[in-house]
């Protein structure tokens, strides 16, 4: 897509006024997918230097912003994680050709706050946190549980940045339980659900995604029996919660909702033997 409004590409090392009209360009992979009438200026991101993905001393994970989603499958095929078999099953329910893979940023995905952006599932099934810069220097850090507030809706102020995403270390020790449906072979999602087992307190969380307008966790401290769960669900989800388009009503996305919920229940149950 030629961006025929904007006038000027300024390197984001290059402090500046933010304006109204500016944009921070990662990727673009989205910004060029379609028409943008309201940018007029691009600040690129790309020259930043930041490291894409790392292990903090502390055993975080730390994510840039501007990682790929091919860098980060790159770093998680050799991340000697119980969670790393997450990253792949995420980073594969993309509905992108190996192209985009190479040019699509982890932080562009949270930004646009789409319900079926898999790295929004990802980050906040294993507790991740973003880190925002604000144009005055303030830093300020939000769960991506509370970062996307809805469908294409976020927690963040004009010019502010996603510089990163931090997975704690406990949250990779967790074993994980993956659960993805479109309606079609290589459709955008419609329901992604994303368990959880602690293995020190035996906490088992499940984050629901795809099927709803925002990320929703729901937590089991004490193993759940199929009435806890689906109680969750029912109670925990809002019937004007689940996401309605093209790619999937409400009432099936609400019935594949439960289905997977109560398939990770028993999945993650039997790994433990209870």
């Amino acid at each position: 897509m030629d961006l025929n409004t904007v006038v000027e590409l300024r390197d984001a090392r290059r402090r500046g006024t933010w304006r109204p009209g500016d944009a921070w360009l990662g990727g673009g992979t989205y910004l060029f997918s379609e028409p943008q009438p309201h940018i007029r200026r691009l600040i690129d991101l790309g020259r930043m230097g930041w490291e894409p993905v790392r292990l903090t001393p502390a055993g975080d994970l730390e994510i840039a912003a501007t990682c790929t989603i091919a860098q980060l499958s790159r770093f998680a095929r050799a991340l000697d994680r119980p969670a790393a078999p997450l990253f792949e099953q995420c980073c594969r329910a993309f509905l992108a050709s190996w192209k985009i893979w190479h040019m699509a940023t982890v932080g562009g995905n949270l930004c646009n706050g789409l319900p079926a952006g898999p790295m929004i599932s990802l980050t906040a099934a294993l507790d991740g946190v973003c880190t925002l810069l604000s144009q005055d220097g303030a830093v300020r850090r939000l769960p991506v549980a509370d970062f996307v507030t809805g469908a294409g809706v976020k927690d963040l102020g004009p010019g502010e940045l996603l510089r990163s995403i931090v997975l704690p270390a406990r949250a990779l020790e967790r074993r994980t339980a993956f659960r993805q449906a479109s309606l079609y072979g290589l459709g955008r999602s419609g329901a992604l659900l994303v368990g959880t087992r602690d293995p020190l307190d035996g906490e088992l969380a499940l984050t629901v995604t795809a099927s709803t307008v925002r990320p929703i966790r729901l937590r089991f401290a004490l193993p759940p029996n199929a009435e806890a769960v689906r109680e969750a669900v029912a109670y925990g989800v809002r019937p004007e919660e689940y996401y309605d388009d093209v790619h999937g009503l409400p009432d099936w996305r609400r019935h594949m909702t439960f289905r997977f919920a109560e398939e990770i229940r028993r999945e993650l149950a039997e790994e433990t033997g209870r």
